[in-house]
């Protein structure tokens, strides 16, 4: 009797997993051009070697500036995003934690009181009535319900649904990991930034101080030459005006100065204060660190962003497992043991007042079906997200670093013609006034000669200012800071 009770139910059991396995929808193939990605960055003046590559150097090491590093320290340990993206670690840690649960048998204890009055003209009433616990004793009426026992229950994981959900979530933590390293290096490069755009600032504002004691001091020229009838009132007040328009300069300059120290200030995640710099005398003696963008296939290694992505791919691919299995019946087995008495005194009367229970539930879906389809299909975009933003990140990678390497090499160029050109206008601001003294031009040359020179100074510092954050933004685009 009992083998002919295993076999129906294992011819039961066929027959579900075999209705399961028909029905169940394949993962939708995902479509990509697998492009591969170029040997090289397309810039020939700089290094492409694979055993020479500048992510490889710490952050200490690349940059040269002790002010700076001491910045950079500052905000590592203080800025508010980056305590925020470890937390989110942290949250994902505990979402392993969850998943690696639900794979355990959950148990735990119960208690329970209760009491029971049932009419007397029903069969419950009837029998209670007309039994007799022992010999002499009649069933208690209302009948008291006294119970301690413990439970246990598992869902076997026949399908690995419980283990891919829990591979899902490692990768996640991972991808989380690396979005921290990617908000390290966006930092450090940020911090650069707003430094030497800082150091910029102090060097335009000397400048625009020495033109201003410049143009002063032509102003005190063409006010004596008035007063000898060598100059009039309308070249006076060109001068004037233009001594004015050079001190609003400069406090524009001021205002830009408090703000660019207070973004410093936020990144590190402090309120005002003077941010310790490198004096301002030698900015243009500042060399860009020198850059080795080693290949570019370094940099599905280097980039945190691109491992990111890379994981999440794997997580969501995961995911649909996950939401594949939904569609195979489910194996839940419970058990219970305990003790069971219409009264306390009764409990731990062995074994009278024994409890215990297995069993074993198999469960396959029939009418929610197609909500399980439903999610089984957003797993699947899901998943074709996941691959077209790997994609996204690999080509965005890449053109990031050629646009640097490029930019490195045509700002070079740029510096050295800008540097030519404002030699020949301090050269031409002597001759200027040397022959406005003697009348030989009229103030209307000295004075474009004076404006000219001051907008190639500024323009030259921005350059170099340009060059230096270039070298910064290769650097994080390479993929180094975080290590």
């Amino acid at each position: 009797m009992y083998k002919v009770k295993s076999y129906q139910y294992s011819i039961a059991l066929a027959v579900c997993l075999a209705l399961a396995g028909c029905k169940t929808p394949a993962p939708e193939a995902a479509v990509t051009t697998n492009t591969p990605v170029p040997e090289s960055f397309g810039a020939t003046a700089q290094t492409q070697d694979a055993n020479n590559n500048t992510a490889a150097l710490n952050w200490r090491d690349y940059f040269k500036d002790q002010n700076l590093i001491d910045l950079i320290d500052v905000a590592l340990k203080n800025n508010q995003e980056l305590n925020i993206t470890l937390q989110e670690i942290e949250i994902a840690k505990n979402d392993i934690r969850v998943k690696k649960g639900l794979l355990l048998p959950t148990a735990g204890l119960r208690a329970g009181a209760g009491v029971e009055k049932v009419g007397r003209y029903t069969s419950q009433g009837a029998g209670d009535a007309t039994t007799e616990i022992k010999p002499g004793v009649e069933t208690p009426d209302p009948l008291g319900d006294f119970t301690i026992a413990a439970y246990a229950n598992w869902e076997v994981d026949i399908w690995k649904k419980l283990r891919n959900s829990k591979k899902a979530a490692l990768n996640r933590y991972l991808a989380t990991v690396e979005g921290k390293n990617f908000v390290i290096t966006n930092l450090i490069a940020e911090v650069a930034d707003s430094y030497y755009e800082l150091l910029a600032l102090d060097n335009q504002l000397d400048i625009v101080k020495q033109t201003i004691k410049l143009q002063t001091n032509a102003l005190e020229i063409v006010k004596v030459q008035k007063q000898a009838a060598r100059a009039t009132e309308l070249g006076v007040k060109k001068f004037e005006a233009e001594v004015l328009t050079s001190q609003s300069m400069e406090f524009d300059i001021l205002q830009q100065i408090k703000e660019t120290e207070n973004k410093i200030n936020f990144l590190l995640g402090r309120y005002p204060q003077e941010i310790k710099r490198t004096t301002s005398t030698n900015f243009l003696s500042l060399l860009p660190a020198a850059v080795s963008s080693g290949i570019p296939s370094q940099l599905l290694q280097n980039r945190p962003d691109i491992k990111q992505a890379e994981l999440e791919l794997v997580a969501a691919k995961l995911d649909v497992k996950v939401a594949r299995a939904e569609f195979y019946p489910s194996l839940d087995i419970t058990a219970a043991i305990g003790v069971n008495a219409f009264k306390p005194s009764y409990l731990f009367t062995m074994p009278e007042s024994l409890l215990y229970s297995l069993a074993g539930d198999l469960v396959a879906p029939l009418i929610n079906r197609n909500a399980i389809k439903a999610e089984f299909a957003s797993a699947n975009a899901r998943q074709l997200q996941a691959l077209y933003n790997y994609d996204r990140t690999v080509l965005n990678a890449y053109l990031e670093v050629s646009n640097q390497m490029s930019k490195i090499e045509n700002l070079q160029k740029g510096y050295d013609l800008k540097s030519k050109q404002v030699d020949a206008l301090n050269t031409s601001i002597d001759v200027s006034n040397d022959l406005f003294k003697s009348a030989r031009v009229d103030y209307f040359e000295v004075l474009m000669t004076q404006r000219d020179a001051l907008e190639a100074k500024l323009e030259l510092i921005d350059t170099k200012k340009e060059q230096l954050n270039a070298a910064v933004h290769v650097y994080r685009d390479l993929g180094g800071g975080w290590k």
